[in-house]
């Protein structure tokens, strides 16, 4: 009897610690946005990343902190990379994804520093270039930081932001930047994720005017963890809203490991 209870016990631990390790991460509920060609499913990730679903294509934005957080979503067939930093370029968690059949789109930079294995299925975008490819466009604008110099985290031309077109809805993801004067112009946007975190990118005041320059239908504030923890997006919120209600701000939790 005694023996039976041990491996009893055994078992179930072992069985505790398999689920442990293959639940997924947690994650914020996902949103949908409607399009001219079916819902577009906005699913928060971590940071910087999110994944889009439509019209049957995944779009993986940003890839990072690990493969356990796209447990359970479909693999990408399209990887969009802003910049060379880890939090965006991030070989552990590719190299943890099913990523054969996906088509990267990155700067030249990231491309410079993809392992070898994933070159076949890199398409380089620079700033102010296009791609049309599986009925969605994707256009690469700057991010950079101000004001600008040659030792700046984020200089100007090296990384992405970038505007996609998913059935007649633009969607905006601003990679690491600042208010520059490309983000202020950008016109007919209908979501944004903006990014606000010390020292790295820009403040939340910052961020609030460049959106209120643009005035996108809804804004995601995302990529706002910063030096000195997270930065404060209720008040990005009452910033932009005081200003103009139109614009929707959604507060989703881009953190939740943390919590």
């Amino acid at each position: 009897m005694k023996s039976t209870l041990i491996l009893a016990a055994a078992l179930a631990a072992v069985t505790t610690l398999a689920q442990a390790q293959t639940a997924p991460a947690p994650r914020a509920a996902a949103d949908q946005i409607a399009t001219k060609k079916g819902p577009l499913t906005v699913q928060p990730i971590t940071h910087g990343s999110v994944v889009f679903t439509w019209n049957g294509k995944t779009i993986y934005v940003d890839p990072y902190g690990g493969a356990a957080a796209y447990a359970g979503l479909a693999a990408p067939d399209v990887i969009l990379i802003t910049d060379i930093h880890g939090d965006h370029l991030d070989p552990k968690t590719l190299a943890g994804l099913s990523v054969g059949k996906a088509l990267m789109i990155v700067p030249q930079a990231v491309a410079d520093k993809l392992p070898a294995e994933y070159k076949a299925q890199v398409r380089v975008l620079g700033n102010g270039q296009r791609l049309d490819t599986l009925g969605m466009s994707v256009s690469a604008i700057p991010m950079y930081n101000l004001p600008e110099a040659a030792d700046a985290p984020h200089t100007k031309g090296r990384g992405n932001g970038y505007v996609l077109n998913l059935g007649g809805k633009n969607v905006y993801l601003s990679g690491d930047t600042e208010d520059i004067a490309e983000m202020r112009a950008l016109k007919s946007i209908d979501v944004a994720f903006v990014c606000m975190n010390l020292p790295y990118t820009m403040d939340v005041q910052q961020a609030a005017q460049g959106v209120l320059a643009f005035k996108p239908g809804i804004v995601y504030p995302y990529h706002y963890r910063g030096q000195n923890g997270l930065s404060d997006v209720a008040g990005f919120k009452k910033t932009v809203n005081t200003a103009n209600k139109k614009i929707d701000v959604r507060l989703r939790n881009w953190y939740p490991a943390a919590q």
